[in-house]
């Protein structure tokens, strides 16, 4: 594992933090030959290695950056130690561009002949940085997608997993919590060039965000689409990661056989809430919160909150039997 030359990021000083995680500068790593398919994956550690690891794993057509400094820093806080990472096909992780466009009319009506790879792939990938990094286990947060995913390593890989929260995610079953995406339609394709992205962006994220059950902050997603451009834009991500999950299929049953201590965060505003309530069902022992108001993303004036949610978990999960 080298350095990636890449940015420099900053977790910022949280009120009450020890001195040990008052503002550290972190920069980008790579790991090589991760997983059976022997992708690099570009990832951040944050905070003391001694703490539990807690693995953040990002959404759909978003990238490792798209978990705020900020809610890093609560969790650190908490003494938790942070790993986020770009999923394959998103930034500076492999990207598949070689890979049959995806057809989605084939796949629902299951012909799956066009995904490059599953959600099993994309678990075997996280695993793979596990391995990268030394760690037998993790703690794993995943949010939209990487819910998904956090849940298909804890189906394929229960011993690598130590607990897990799925924030805004659902089961796979394509009639329970499904994205509604007529609104985005409204909205046509996205631009090809930088400035025409961002605009586009920051459209479909006020759809999709809080409002009005919280502010909208169209600064910083403005600040984080022109970084995820620069990091790593690439147009055919998304379609490919998104029939992964319909190659992988309905993931309720298997569900039913997850044993470790599980979260399941979802908020009131997001289309997708039944998909939160249909995970909680489906894990046994799971404990299900719904934030009043919350859409499919996570507001700032929650960040206290949704780290206590994680951290009571993890510190709980710990806890010798």
């Amino acid at each position: 594992m080298a350095d990636f030359p890449g940015e420099i990021g900053a977790v910022p000083i949280v009120s009450g933090t020890p001195p040990k995680l008052a503002f550290r500068i972190v920069r980008e790593e790579t790991a090589v030959n991760v997983g059976p398919t022997g992708i690099e994956i570009a990832y951040q550690r944050f905070g003391d290695p001694a703490d539990p690891p807690v693995l953040l794993i990002m959404g759909g057509n978003a990238q490792m950056i798209h978990w705020p400094d900020g809610f890093c820093s609560e969790l650190i806080a908490r003494g938790l130690h942070v790993i986020r990472f770009d999923n394959r096909d998103a930034g500076r992780s492999t990207h598949f561009r070689d890979a049959p466009v995806p057809d989605f009319a084939a796949a629902l009506n299951g012909d799956f002949s066009s995904a490059s790879y599953t959600l099993a792939d994309m678990a075997d990938d996280t695993v793979g940085l596990l391995d990268a990094l030394d760690l037998d286990s993790a703690h794993l947060v995943g949010q939209s997608l990487g819910g998904m995913i956090a849940q298909t390593v804890a189906i394929e890989h229960p011993f690598r997993v130590r607990s897990l929260t799925s924030i805004s995610s659902n089961t796979g079953d394509p009639k329970v919590g499904q994205a509604d995406l007529s609104a985005l339609a409204s909205l046509g394709k996205p631009a090809e060039d930088r400035e025409g992205y961002i605009d586009w962006m920051v459209k479909a994220t006020r759809l999709t965000a809080s409002s009005p059950g919280f502010p909208f902050d169209e600064s910083t997603v403005r600040a984080t689409t022109a970084l995820a451009y620069d990091r790593g834009h690439d147009p055919g991500a998304f379609p490919r990661q998104g029939i992964s999950v319909l190659a992988y299929g309905d993931r309720t049953e298997k569900l039913k056989h997850v044993k470790v201590p599980t979260l399941v965060l979802h908020g009131s505003a997001d289309p997708s809430v039944e998909g939160g309530r249909a995970t909680a069902a489906a894990i046994p022992g799971s404990k299900l919160v719904i934030f009043e108001g919350m859409g499919h993303n996570l507001p700032r004036e929650l960040w206290c909150t949704i780290a206590n949610h994680i951290a009571d978990l993890v510190h709980s999960a710990e806890k010798p039997a």
